[in-house]
């Protein structure tokens, strides 16, 4: 009779655990999602922020292209080949 009560509070408390770790992995998979579309819309914000910074400042691509420029002219090797030259 004992082994038969011992069997039933095992099965009973198998069945509590069960139910529980499923009410924890939903919470999870609820936490999850919610995570997933906040970082969908930080992307979404970074995004409009990367193209709004690009509008304020257009000329970003010039001042780069002039750097180079300039890099090229200041550099050690074109140095050379204008004293070559001379």
């Amino acid at each position: 009779m004992i082994v038969f009560a011992l069997t039933w509070i095992g099965l009973g408390c198998w069945s509590v655990c069960f139910w529980w770790m499923h009410r924890i992995s939903s919470r999870q998979d609820t936490m999850l999602k919610e995570l997933h579309e906040m970082t969908t819309r930080i992307e979404r914000l970074s995004e409009a922020e990367h193209d709004l910074i690009r509008e304020v400042h257009p000329k970003v691509h010039e001042i780069k292209e002039h750097m180079e420029n300039v890099a090229e002219a200041v550099s050690p090797h074109n140095a050379k080949t204008k004293d070559a030259s001379s």
